[in-house]
């Protein structure tokens, strides 16, 4: 059992997510269970208001520490041993290594900050890791913590009834002839039919020799990984 908690100001966003495909099947099967919290549930009557102009001006409100403090200490009170994350394009980057990483807990609990951010006091107090999903910013730490709820919850046992899937895919140590670093991005797939408007699957994978396609989809890894690199480093123009 996978215990999750989200804390968010909009929590309506999660409820088509945790009802939807293999999240939904986890909850359903009792793999995972997931709490959502209204932040607003811990703000002053009568205006229930999570939000202010920050000191030192500027543009944007910033999220009151108060509330949203109160929600992290209500969610800690059930999950005592969580880790509580933070979604913040300052946080740490998430890789298939940090997913790994926490697929191993028992529980976690997600801030999902909205607006310009969250007061540093928050931060400072309750808060145990800062993650982002990439250099750019979105409207809130909503979609950010359900990307890192499927990147964990694949890796967690039965969730996934084929569990080599998770091993011979992008970024996986095994990945390709099982020296990989967990560096490199699948290679090319192919399914039925052999020919489609003109282009054909490679000879190789129909092959049925085993070492020969383990070979080929390495050397593709690593063809497809440069080629990302390589266009990720280009200057911008």
């Amino acid at each position: 059992m996978w215990n999750v908690e989200l804390l968010t100001i909009f929590p309506d966003i999660f409820q088509s997510f945790l009802k939807t495909s293999l999240v939904g099947k986890a909850v359903t099967r009792g793999l995972l269970t997931a709490t959502v919290t209204d932040i607003r549930d811990f703000a002053a009557a009568p205006h229930y208001k999570v939000d202010d102009s920050p000191y030192g001006g500027g543009a944007g409100m910033v999220m009151l520490p108060e509330p949203l403090v109160k929600a992290v200490e209500a969610a800690k009170s059930r999950l005592p041993n969580a880790p509580v994350i933070l979604l913040s394009p300052a946080g740490r980057r998430l890789t298939q290594a940090k997913a790994a990483e926490l697929s191993q807990t028992d529980s976690i609990i997600f801030v999902c900050g909205r607006y310009e951010g969250v007061d540093q006091r928050v931060i400072d107090l309750v808060v145990d890791q800062e993650i982002s999903i990439g250099d750019f910013v979105v409207m809130g730490g909503e979609v950010p913590a359900m990307l890192v709820i499927e990147a964990c919850l694949r890796l967690r046992p039965d969730v996934i009834h084929n569990s080599e899937s998770t091993h011979q895919e992008s970024f996986s140590p095994a990945l390709g002839d099982g020296s990989g670093d967990g560096t490199l991005v699948e290679a090319p797939q192919y399914t039925r039919p052999e020919e489609f408007r003109g282009l054909r699957v490679p000879d190789t994978l129909l092959s049925g020799n085993h070492a020969s396609i383990a070979k080929w989809r390495f050397s593709e890894a690593k063809l497809k990984t440069a080629t990302l690199k390589a266009s990720k480093e280009k200057p911008r123009e």
